[in-house]
């Protein structure tokens, strides 16, 4: 088991835990994030929004709205300049809706005035005159009859992605043991505590300045600049500050709004949504319904998987297309199925939209898959830790796509090393604090049962499929004040999980100079693509890795030419000789000279899904990480208290163990949350708790104390061999504590988030 991380005082190179030079902004409220933007002469924007989740729009009068003092401009979408959609992956959402609305809370009109509250109050004075029509709801049914269901021009189905392998029908004669069952993942939140903000400055080009806290600068401006009617040199888009992503600002939320506004008076124009229209204004977790059937051996090796997957994705596209892919490729987990037959879908409803979240589609996948593998041990007598390593992928196994896993998946030693670890001590029944309620004082320790277990998750790391995954990374060393100094600038969305940290430590190691500067990032430099798909230490690391090698190869060149040695090395801000040690310092080599190189960084290439098959080499790396749960559930009330959660996960390389231990715990958090509070509760379309007073989520007195045992086989494809962290825990922690529940309760528990009247029904 690893020690608690420490953080080292000063700077650091990689595997070094430095401080983050965010972090104590954060903790002390100093930091700048989106929301506190402030300008002089800034106007307030704001957004009417549809209160139906399918309706048309018969009449729109905005007069009484621009009547009132302050109010500066008020848009429609009949003042779109450019194209009138925009779309992640596919422009299919209006920017402001014009005949039709297609989910609850869509946007229909824009305000812009001196003060928020003015803004708000004109937006009470649009009216509009609405057909409410029924809204289409059940995804399964539009899965069924899309024909019959037609919420998109484009039909009723996002993606259809099957996945064959073997021979299904021939392998269920031949099975031995036969489960099955149907689960449900309900709607997640990103839930992030920085609601959707920016400001957008008119400059004198034409164009506009955005400040936005957004996940991917460059994808943003492609998707802005058509709406504007701009060319995208006419967007400079920097990043502002980012309380918290999660997949939920990987969509556009008020950036083309912001602009529009600000287009239109010529003034600053900022938006800042509320808690309740932040639930209206990013997209969610896709609520899933699963069918599962696995057929074994007697000894409990599986001989077939029959499985199907239906992915609500709401009103647009959004993500939707490659949650499903992911979904379907990793629908069956870490584990060897020599038969497999999968059929995943993502359709269309007027239900919120849906995109990404931690996860990306396999953490629905995972409840189900790992809720079948302790289906299988009790019907094979086995323990769940013995199912799983009977049936566990290693080096040179299968994927369900064919995909060869290339690379170390420790997966038994993980499993026996987390089984191996000691339980936590019985619950101290004289502190409230220690029992299901906690300080609620709802139960004094009677009916209180104990329950342990286990969850695997396997995600995969960086943009998969075939697409031209690339970061790229622009470094500068020169001398200032007599030092040597480098400057990295990348236009990587720091979102939290710590790479502006680890930007620098990449380049401390690589160019051997203390003092490093993160510039602000911003589209003046090359896409460094999305802090999404736990892809930005591999993808942007590697960036900044490639570019700090050409500046260092060019400062031991010089160096060379200097000396006459080509034994050269740089350490500590020095030049060193294998054979003569110190020749020179860094700053007399650079004199009054920059060296600056940009670089991209390119993973190794993927291939798309093949449409009948899903066969194909689709993934660029994945990651595994296993958890135990030990909860304590009041069987009698239905409440539960997660006691303790132990993690064992394969990170290839530690970069940085304090944030990496930090990405475990909240993913494991964000995992309990789904497993046992969180979900958006919707009722034929409509949103019934959009607020934190009704959509829980977990505090410092719901997460347990956690055991963490970090494995480090590196991945000789990903530079320093590391492997994304930030999104196995999440996968692997849900099942593992719904797991736990169902051993205290005997209930089958086949949907989450798990409530009470679910365990004591």
């Amino acid at each position: 088991m690893t020690s608690p991380a420490k953080a080292a005082p000063g700077r650091g190179g990689v595997g070094d835990s430095p401080v983050r030079p965010d972090g104590t902004l954060k903790v002390t409220g100093e930091f700048a994030y989106a929301s506190d933007l402030w300008t002089d002469g800034m106007l307030w924007g704001a957004t009417l929004r549809s209160p139906h989740p399918r309706a048309r729009v018969r009449a729109l009068d905005t007069a009484p709205a621009l009547a009132r003092p302050g109010v500066h401009a008020v848009l429609t979408h009949e003042d779109v300049p450019g194209r009138p959609v925009f779309g992640l992956d596919h422009p299919d959402q209006p920017v402001l809706a014009s005949d039709e609305v297609r989910y609850q809370g869509e946007p229909v009109a824009l305000v812009a005035a001196d003060h928020p509250e003015t803004a708000r109050r004109a937006l009470a004075d649009i009216a509009v005159e609405w057909e409410v029509l029924e809204p289409v709801t059940d995804a399964r049914a539009v899965a069924a009859d899309p024909d019959a269901h037609r919420v998109q021009e484009r039909g009723g189905i996002v993606r259809r992605q099957p996945i064959r392998v073997g021979d299904v029908p021939a392998a269920k004669q031949a099975a031995e043991v036969v489960v099955s069952g149907e689960f449900e993942v309900g709607i997640q939140d990103q839930a992030f505590l920085g609601p959707e903000s920016g400001l957008a400055v008119p400059a004198d080009d034409g164009g506009v300045d955005l400040y936005v806290s957004t996940q991917w600068i460059h994808k943003d401006v492609a998707q802005i600049a058509p709406c504007l009617g701009l060319p995208e040199d006419k967007i400079r888009m920097t990043m502002a500050g980012v309380g918290g992503a999660f997949g939920g600002r990987e969509d556009l939320s008020m950036q083309i709004h912001a602009a529009m506004l600000a287009l239109r008076t010529g003034r600053p124009v900022k938006m800042s949504y509320n808690r309740q229209e932040s639930f209206f204004g990013h997209v969610h977790r896709h609520p899933a319904w699963m069918r599962y059937e696995y057929g074994a051996s007697g000894d409990g090796r599986l001989l077939y998987a029959d499985v199907e997957i239906v992915l609500d994705g709401g009103a647009y596209t959004s993500s939707t297309e490659n949650v499903t892919g992911n979904a379907a490729s990793l629908g069956v987990g870490p584990y060897e199925i020599p038969n497999i037959a999968i059929d995943a879908v993502g359709v269309y409803t007027n239900n919120p939209p849906c995109g990404a979240m931690r996860g990306f589609g396999a953490v629905q996948a995972c409840f189900a898959y790992e809720s079948m593998m302790d289906r299988l041990a009790a019907a094979c007598g086995l323990t769940p830790v013995e199912v799983r390593r009977r049936n566990a992928v290693s080096q040179g196994s299968r994927m369900a796509t064919g995909q060869v896993i290339d690379s170390p998946a420790p997966l038994a030693a993980m499993l026996e090393r987390v089984d191996a670890m000691p339980p936590p001590p019985a619950a101290d029944a004289s502190d409230l604090r220690n029992l299901p309620g906690g300080v609620a004082q709802t139960t004094h320790g009677e009916g209180v049962v104990r329950g342990v277990g286990y969850g695997v998750g396997i995600k995969n790391i960086c943009f998969s499929e075939g697409f031209d995954d690339y970061s790229t990374a622009r470094v500068r060393l020169e001398v200032i004040g007599g030092e040597p100094a480098a400057l990295v600038h990348t236009a990587a969305a720091e979102v939290g999980q710590g790479l502006v940290t680890l930007k620098a430590q990449i380049a401390r190691t690589e160019l051997g100079v203390d003092r490093v500067t993160i510039a602000p990032a911003d589209n003046a430099v090359g896409d460094a693509g999305s802090s999404s798909a736990s892809r930005q230490s591999y993808m942007t690391g590697g960036a900044v890795k490639a570019a700090c090698e050409a500046v260092r190869a060019e400062l031991l060149a010089r160096a060379a030419r200097r000396t006459g040695r080509d034994d050269l090395s740089v350490s500590g801000g020095v030049v060193v000789s294998r054979a003569a040690g110190a020749v020179a310092s860094v700053a007399e080599i650079l004199g009054d000279d920059a060296i600056e190189e940009t670089r991209e960084y390119h993973h190794r290439r993927t291939t798309a899904l093949d449409p009948v098959t899903g066969q194909g080499d689709s993934h660029t790396q994945l990651a595994l990480c296993v958890h135990r749960a030990v909860v304590d559930v009041d069987v009698e009330l239905g409440l539960v208290k997660v006691v303790e959660l132990a993690a064992v996960q394969d990170v290839g390389k530690i970069m940085n163990r304090l944030s990496l231990e930090g990405q475990i715990h909240g993913g494991t958090a964000q995992g309990l949350g789904l497993a046992v509070m969180e979900e958006i509760v919707v009722s034929g379309g409509v949103v019934r708790n959009p607020s934190f007073t009704d959509y829980l989520i977990p505090t410092i007195l719901d997460m347990p104390p956690m055991r963490l045992d970090i494995l480090e086989y590196p991945d000789p494809n990903a530079p320093y061999g590391l492997r994304g962290a930030g999104e196995p825990p999440t996968l692997s922690s849900t099942p593992a504590i719904v797991a736990a529940i169902r051993d205290a309760t005997g209930k089958a528990l086949t949907r989450v988030p798990v409530r009470p009247e679910h365990i004591v029904g």
